[in-house]
């Protein structure tokens, strides 16, 4: 009988084979249908970290969402399109700029709803105000209410709201919810506001659950980050704010006295169907249930102003990055003016080349980030860009701590402005699912100005001369942080 002996070189060569089939293998599947520096990124920590690199491009390595409900979304887009196509969605505002009519054009190619005129839009900077705003408009409501929200808590902030719903509640109005089901396991009040919503009838789903014992599953750090309601059909709100306190209830926020500041948009005319096909949509992809038999969607009528407004749902859902692509070409676009407010902003190259284009053109650009950072990644990320930034001419302010701005707005020239859930960063453009609304109305863009006015009172400008007195610790944390934020 023939023993084999496995000594220290067998297991060597063992080794060694084994490696060399990781990294092969690594090269002809990781840059397939991925950014170059994604892709990099991803060799980089397979080749240096093997064992934790290969586990985390297993487990976080495919931005898509899993088949079903890439076709649920397929499917739900192609009927909003079809149905969608004939109708009138209010009468438009004359002598729209080409470029504007050709970035419509390229969301609803994209699976945007159609462009609605007639409609009116207000926006609401003050935290607690936009929750008791929200809260009188629920109460208003006859038929029913869709709320969608990445954070969704009952808490101290947030009662008026909930009273409202189980007060519409009780009088037979429907209330669906739905949440995103790892932004909100494990915070303050989680159960607590499940337990309120069974209590007063309301249909709620968890988005996007990672529960495999459930058979649900995708990858863990995908989120649907959209923020919206609708009240029967006729008034919807939609922007930057979580449905929770200022403080999200977290202590380690509370102890460092942080509070977020947030804008929504409280909007009414035929463009609140555009925000109810985005519900509906999500509704569909975590239920099954098609409400559209029950929910006459494009019943609509006209708002209380002629704004021009186009809702651009986002995310891995979609076969191409949307908010990106409609980013982008409003940068091109601009000929005087561009005022960016976002939290975290992490450009992939297009953006980057987009806005540092636009400064050389000529054209004013501002950049409103917060001073202080929530999450250390990406604050240090986002830093590592401020440099190229500032030699462009970027014109950065940074709202003061312990305040973090989380507001998303972006204004072009006098006449055009979008406002959401999307940051400007890699994140809401590959993993998130997000929802923009793309204005054109001088009221609305000076409404929006004032607000970006107020930004700047509270704000601090970043100089040069400053950010070269950076410690050499702080441009390594900045570069390392850079780096992790292409592993898409």
């Amino acid at each position: 009988m023939i023993s084999i002996t496995f000594d220290a070189t067998w297991w060597a060569v063992v080794v060694l084979v084994v490696d060399l089939a990781i990294r092969i293998t690594a090269i002809i599947v990781v840059p397939r249908n991925r950014r170059p520096t994604a892709a990099m990124a991803w060799l980089l920590a397979i080749y240096f970290i093997p064992i934790v690199g290969v586990f985390l491009f297993l487990l976080i390595g495919n931005p898509r969402l899993p088949r079903k409900r890439r076709r649920q979304q397929q499917a739900i887009n192609e009927y909003i399109h079809e149905t969608s196509a004939a109708l009138d969605f209010g009468t438009l505002r004359p002598h729209a700029p080409h470029w504007f009519t050709s970035l419509v054009t390229l969301n609803r190619n994209l699976g945007a709803m159609p462009l609605s005129g007639d409609n009116g839009a207000h926006l609401i900077s003050g935290y607690q105000e936009s929750l008791d705003e929200m809260a009188s408009a629920i109460r208003t409501a006859e038929r029913y209410v869709h709320i969608e929200f990445y954070i969704f808590q009952s808490d101290a902030s947030t009662d008026n709201l909930f009273r409202a719903l189980e007060e519409v509640a009780a009088r037979g109005v429907t209330v669906r919810v739905l949440l995103d089901h790892w932004a909100n396991r494990g915070k303050p009040y989680y159960r607590r506001t499940l337990k309120r919503l069974d209590a007063m009838g309301a249909h709620w789903r968890l988005m996007l659950p990672v529960q495999p014992l459930k058979g649900k599953y995708q990858r863990p750090d995908l989120r649907n980050h959209r923020k919206l309601l609708v009240v029967d059909g006729r008034v919807a709100f939609t922007g930057s704010q979580n449905v929770t306190d200022s403080t999200y209830n977290l202590k380690k926020n509370i102890r460092r006295g942080l509070h977020w500041v947030d804008l929504m948009a409280r909007i009414d005319g035929p463009v609140v169907a555009s925000v109810n096909a985005v519900f509906l949509s999500d509704w569909y992809s975590e239920t099954d249930e098609i409400l559209t038999d029950e929910i006459d969607l494009f019943q609509v009528a006209p708002g209380t102003g002629d704004l021009d407004c186009q809702i651009v749902p986002s995310g891995p859902g979609f076969e191409f990055q949307n908010n990106l692509k409609l980013f982008a070409g409003l940068l091109y676009a601009a000929e005087r003016k561009i005022i960016i407010v976002s939290p975290y902003f992490v450009p992939d190259e297009a953006l980057l080349l987009a806005i540092t284009t636009a400064c050389q053109r000529g054209i004013h650009v501002e950049l409103f980030v917060s001073e202080e950072g929530d999450q250390a990644l990406v604050y240090h990320a986002q830093r590592s860009y401020y440099e190229a930034l500032l030699r462009a001419g970027v014109k950065i302010w940074m709202y003061q701590r312990p305040y973090i701005l989380h507001s998303k707005s972006m204004t072009i020239d006098d006449e055009v402005a979008i406002i959401g859930s999307s940051n400007m960063d890699m994140r809401s453009f590959g993993l998130n699912m997000e929802i923009s609304m793309l204005v054109r109305g001088e009221e609305f863009v000076t409404e929006l100005r004032g607000v970006e006015d107020t930004y700047r009172s509270l704000s601090r400008e970043l100089t040069s001369d400053e950010w070269k007195q950076q410690p050499l610790r702080s441009t390594v944390l900045d570069n390392l942080a850079r780096l992790t934020s292409a592993l898409q």
